[in-house]
Parts: structure tokens; sequence; C-alpha cells
């Protein structure tokens, strides 16, 4: 008689957390998942940095390069950081009735990210030990290493979603910076970073407003797109880059002094322009024909009507897909922990650069009890001995 394993589901009840590079707070959600399917989307919730965290976050940017990880500003702001986290997730257990989860997925908050070198801080033992769980961390060195830009990370989680979607489709995260996942019928998966996301336009809103992001467009949409001032900014070598690339938050911040003529307005409009005209110059194999948009530029109607003067194709919210936008980036980060236990690639060719498909990711465990680790342990045995399905 002939016997028949059972199926290789084996699931964990992960947290992914993500602070992105517009440096507003704390994405935190739970994900079921096994790093190659997903069984559940649960709760999310995000936790605003403090304004004097987020204060301090964004003149460490400014500096970053030439500080080293035992620089006090930088060891004060890892622990600010950390903090946060910790509260985001302790809200998050709560909010699903007392959870404790079998893993969190820790991204960090960047503060570099160059050819060669990205940094994310924050405190991952620490972390641990005051989640009472295992954390998976530094998920982009690895690939850096291997010769891969380290970024993006979103575009495996994205096409485990778009299974069965019409191809040729993109995924659209417009964060600080924008990013694309690019799905052709083929099956190739292509990534880059496009260009500046929110975080012209944040930065350019609040000098001239004293309001951290340009709340509904009301700013930009109030103005008028300089036409010059457009083509200045996309005078950039960064546009006659081939695939895959990606950028710093601060990688067009000098495309501010282009913009400082203009009015509050007329500025505004034309940063959330700038937006949608560099994600208009990827050069993909085929345009898409749908572009589904996450992240908080989603929300801001300047910048999704001029994605739909620039591309062809449909442009919607993520949400026509049951997806959550606000929550997708950390949700990614519980499927990229749950991968990264298993082995699994985290980054390919097409999507970051890196010759070969590359994991990554650090397990951190603090002092936990062994029941603890048993799921997490369990996962890493199964993928040892079984295929990963």
């Amino acid at each position: 008689m002939t016997t028949h394993s059972a199926p290789y589901k084996p699931m964990l009840t992960t947290i992914g957390l993500m602070s992105g590079t517009s440096l507003d707070g704390v994405d935190a959600a739970i994900l079921v998942t096994d790093g190659v399917q997903v069984e559940r989307h649960g709760p999310s919730l995000t936790q605003p940095y403090p304004p004097a965290t987020r204060t301090m976050l964004r003149s460490l940017l400014d500096k970053a390069a030439r500080l080293d990880a035992q620089d006090p500003q930088v060891l004060a702001a890892s622990h600010a950081v950390t903090q946060c986290h910790a509260q985001a997730v302790a809200a998050l257990c709560a909010q699903a009735g007392g959870l404790l989860p079998d893993l969190i997925g820790f991204h960090g908050q960047t503060i570099l990210h160059q050819p060669g070198r990205t940094w994310q801080i924050g405190d991952a033992t620490a972390l641990s030990a005051q989640t009472n769980t295992p954390v998976v961390h530094d998920f982009r060195s690895a690939d850096v290493q291997a010769g891969g830009e380290g970024a993006p990370l979103a575009p495996l989680y994205h096409a485990a979603l778009l299974q069965g979607q019409k191809r040729p489709v993109a995924v659209l995260n417009i964060g600080g910076v924008a990013n694309l996942t690019y799905l052709d019928p083929s099956g190739t998966v292509l990534a880059c970073d496009t260009g500046p996301g929110n975080a012209l336009l944040d930065d350019w809103t609040y000098q001239h407003t004293g309001q951290t992001y340009d709340k509904d467009g009301a700013l930009a949409l109030s103005g008028t797109m300089n036409k010059a001032v457009l083509a200045q900014l996309m005078d950039h070598p960064f546009f006659t880059q081939s695939l895959p690339k990606s950028l710093d938050r601060l990688s067009f911040h000098k495309g501010l002094e282009h913009v400082s003529s203009l009015s509050a307005a007329d500025g505004a409009a034309t940063l959330a322009a700038f937006t949608a005209q560099a994600v208009a110059s990827t050069q993909l194999p085929h345009p898409p024909e749908a572009w589904f948009v996450c992240g908080g530029g989603r929300h801001n109607p300047a910048i999704m009507a001029a994605l739909r003067r620039c591309l062809s194709g449909t442009i919607q919210p993520v949400e026509v897909l049951g997806w959550d936008g606000d929550a997708l980036e950390a949700e990614c980060f519980g499927f990229l922990a749950a991968r990264s236990l298993r082995g699994l690639p985290l980054s390919l060719p097409g999507t970051t650069g890196v010759k070969t498909p590359t994991t990554g990711g650090r397990l951190s465990c603090a002092n936990l009890v062994p029941q603890r680790l048993l799921p997490c342990a369990a996962l890493m045995v199964q993928a040892t001995n079984q295929p990963p399905g």
C-alpha cells in the first residue's frame, strides 16, 4: 500500500512591522503564512511616531553617511524606534484579543540606502525580549553583500498575492520612495524603485505649511504644475539607469532647489506630477494592463490623477483586490520572515540585481523559553526535510 505524507503547510501567525521612509510611524499587521502561501490576513494598525522621534529621525537622515552604529545620536534613535515597534506589537496583540504571535518580521527604520550599503536601525534582541517572540530582522544585508541593491523586497509578496491576476500587471507602492513590482505573462518578476514617492512633497509641504504631509492633496490640487521645472526634475541620471535600481529617501532632495522659485501650491502640484512622471519613465517590457497602488500616496488625489494622466492601463488602489494598502508592506515582512526561516529567496536577479536568488534575514530570540521557539523550529525542521511546496 502506498502512503502519502501530509501536505506541506506549516503556517505561522506572524506580525510584520514596517516603518517607511515617510517617517510617519510603524505599520503592524498580522499574517498567517508559511512564506509561500497566505492563509489569512489579520488586523493591522499604525503606531505614529511621536513628533520628537520623527524630528530626530529626519535630522539623522541628513548626517547618517558620516556616522557609525555607536554614535550617541544613532543609539538614541535606535532605542526610540525599538520602543515604538514594541508598542505597536503590544497594541496589535491587544486588538487581536491577546494574541501571542509565533514570529515577528522587523524591518527597522532605514536611515541610509546607497549602492553597496543599506542601514536600518532598531534593536531586534530588545524587541524579542519585550514581546516574548522570536524576531527575524536585517532583511537587506545579505542581498547587498551578494551584489544586489537591497531593495525593493516586496515583489515576492506581491507575486504571491497576484496569483491568477491577468498579466502584465504592476503593483505600485508610493511611500517616501516609490517602487513597483511588474509581472508578465511568462512569470517574470521585475522590480525597482521608480523615483520619489511622497518624500519631496512631504518636505515641501512641511516647509510651507508646517503640516507633515499634503492631506487629501489639497495643496497640490490648488496649484498648477510647472512643465519647465518638471523637465528639470526629470533630467536626473537615475532615469536613464536600467532595472533593477533603488534609491535613498534623499536621492532627489536637491530637486527642491528647482522648485524653490514656485509658490507653495504650484511647487506641490509639480512635485506630485514628478512622482507620477518618474513612474511613467520606467522602462518595462510591456505596458501593464492594470496598476494597483498601495502606500500613502494612493490617498493623495493629486498623485493619483497625475498617474492616470501619465500611464496607460487602469490605475486603482489595491483595495479593489481586497488588499489593505496601508498594511501591505507590514504584511510583507511577516511573509519574508517566514521565508527567511525556510531559507527561501527574499530577492531575485530581476528584483534587486543580485546574481542568484538570495535569502536573508537573521533570527533573534533573546532568552525565550523553548516553548516559544517550537513553531519556528518546526517550520525550519520541516523546511529542511521536505520540499518547499
